[in-house]
């Protein structure tokens, strides 16, 4: 039998990687290990250095995505010839005459609008109208199935897990030289609102004096909240604000040295479509404290200590326990180091190409 066609969408693999394109690379990859299965990649945008192979759909982005939200037109179907199906893997597929899948992750821009700029708030129009047309949509944790058939009822939705990235060697030095031989808890990610950073530099500020060596890193690139974590940090006071280390955007090698070396990861999110950083943490034997937003309780498990994500005092008060109990310490570690090797890519991919056959067939009746 002949491998199916898919049109894959490979533009979160252009420009600055975040977690949704780490995410897109891996299923690629598994993807492509398999021979019931032919990726056709393309990418809409002009300005991307593309492998060979990859066809570059001719359509500015906003143009297109402008166009794919009130209209069908124009299709892809001419250069993505050959295809049996389309997978749009960041939100956006466009009209098509064959059947198309759409990857879904967090909501929190389809929740929250008014914090979204236009590009994105277009890239969720796009979606209403794909979801309009028949789309089936993949979701990365059951917790956004929830959220997205609250916003289109009726939609076909179906929940594959993502796998854990890999954890590269660390860096051979600390990406802050002050963190050498210090402890400190280290929180990764844009700084951004989802990420509630203001919040843990809050339960940092009820934590800090208890342990006067403790630092706080906060690793990733400015993103729509950096005035509001200066001014939680600001409203620290000169006694604790020097304590709280940023660090801008980090490569591997230095996000591997922050989590092997951190004495816990704080994951406070909003929202959370995956939580790619709890797996990195179980995997670099790091104990975690986590929101019980998103998807968080649903890829920790019991590997981690969680609390509402506005409760700062909780937040501190979980902290505290992992660096004072070395016996609860050991325990999250050791349920972590079980946990994330249940998310496997393999079996993703295995999910993904039974969810493709299933689309082609018609047969999503019960994913409504």
């Amino acid at each position: 039998m002949s491998p199916t066609a898919v049109a894959f969408d490979t533009g979160p693999l252009h420009g600055a990687r975040t977690g949704i394109g780490f995410a897109v690379q891996a299923l690629c990859a598994a993807l492509g290990e398999r021979d019931d299965v032919s990726l056709q990649p393309y990418v809409l945008s002009f300005r991307a250095a593309l492998e060979p192979g990859t066809t570059r759909l001719p359509l500015p982005a906003s143009v297109a995505q402008r166009l794919w939200a009130h209209t069908s037109h124009p299709r892809v179907d001419r250069w993505v010839r050959g295809a049996q199906l389309v997978h749009g893997t960041n939100y956006v597929v466009p009209p098509t005459a064959l059947p198309t899948v759409v990857s879904v992750y967090d909501c929190w821009f389809l929740t929250h609008p008014d914090q979204a700029n236009p590009h994105v708030r277009r890239a969720g129009a796009v979606l209403r109208a794909a979801i309009a047309r028949g789309a089936v949509v993949h979701t990365s944790s059951h917790a956004t199935e929830v959220t997205v058939r609250s916003l289109f009822p009726g939609a076909p939705v179906r929940t594959i897990h993502l796998g854990p990235l890999p954890l590269p060697m660390p860096s051979a030095d600390p990406p802050i030289p002050e963190l050498s031989g210090r402890p400190y808890v280290v929180a990764i990610g844009t700084l951004e609102r989802r990420k509630n950073l203001p919040t843990l530099v809050r339960a940092f500020g009820a934590l800090a004096h208890r342990h006067p060596d403790l630092a706080l890193v906060l690793a990733g690139g400015d993103g729509d909240d950096v005035g509001a974590v200066a001014a939680a940090i600001d409203q620290l006071g000169d006694g604790l604000s020097h304590r709280v280390l940023r660090t801008g955007r980090i490569d591997e090698g230095a996000r591997s040295w922050l989590l092997r070396h951190a004495a816990a990861l704080a994951y406070p999110s909003l929202d959370e479509g995956f939580g790619f950083p709890l797996l990195d943490a179980m995997q670099a034997e790091t104990p975690v404290v986590a929101s019980t937003a998103g998807s968080i309780p649903e890829v920790a498990g019991d590997a981690a200590l969680l609390c509402d994500p506005l409760d700062h005092g909780a937040l501190a008060a979980h902290l505290h326990t992992l660096l004072t109990d070395a016996a609860e310490r050991d325990r999250v570690v050791e349920l972590g180091r079980d946990r994330w090797p249940e998310f496997e890519w393999q079996r993703c991919a295995d999910e993904m190409v039974h969810l493709y056959g299933r689309v082609m067939r018609g047969d999503t009746d019960d994913l409504r």
